[in-house]
């Protein structure tokens, strides 16, 4: 618990990244990230979505799941809850923000089944993270979630597909761009 809330948000951001140093949540990061407008929504209903179930799966494991003996249940219960918060924030949102509801359209979907919402869930309980700890950490990962999609975004709507052989066009040259990125963040991996 000695951890610093400023080291844990710089580890999650940089050298712990969830896309390119944990490697979860590739789905959104590979399916959504062909234009930057679409990963800067991405990257924003990831961040909103990350902190609301960061702060409910902290409440459900230290209030319901340890008092109760019943941790061995935590990764089925925080895919229900996650899933369940994602479906009242659309519901609520549909009803109160029809504006920002269709801004989001599909992200908040997706969300639902983007494994980096429940990594983190995981990657707090594990690491006996205290609740400013899980926010300072959920806060960074998101921001590094966004960075890395944005940068991609970046490189993708800047290659040339005329110059790149056709075997290798779309989903084989975003592999490898995506491993040279996180070959590029391996570089942070002594800094904590």
């Amino acid at each position: 618990m000695g951890d610093s809330i400023f080291g844990i948000l710089f580890s999650s951001i940089f050298v712990s990244n969830i896309i390119l140093s944990r490697f979860l949540g590739m789905c959104s990061f590979l399916g959504v990230s062909k234009n930057f407008n679409n990963s800067l929504g991405m990257g924003a209903a990831v961040t909103f979505v990350m902190l609301l179930a960061t702060m409910l799966s902290y409440a459900l494991y230290h209030l319901i799941l340890v008092p109760f003996d019943l941790t061995y249940l935590k990764t089925l219960v925080f895919i229900l809850s996650i899933a369940t918060l994602v479906q009242l924030v659309e519901m609520f949102m549909k009803k109160t923000m029809p504006a920002l509801h269709k801004a989001m359209g599909i992200y908040l979907p997706l969300i639902t089944t983007n494994c980096a919402i429940l990594g983190i869930a995981l990657i707090n309980v594990e690491s006996n993270y205290n609740f400013l700890q899980s926010v300072a950490n959920s806060i960074g990962t998101s921001l590094g979630y966004t960075m890395a999609i944005l940068l991609f975004s970046c490189i993708r709507e800047k290659l040339n597909e005329d110059m790149i052989p056709s075997c290798l066009r779309n989903l084989p040259i975003a592999l490898i761009t995506a491993a040279c990125m996180s070959i590029a963040m391996m570089g942070m991996s002594g800094i904590h």
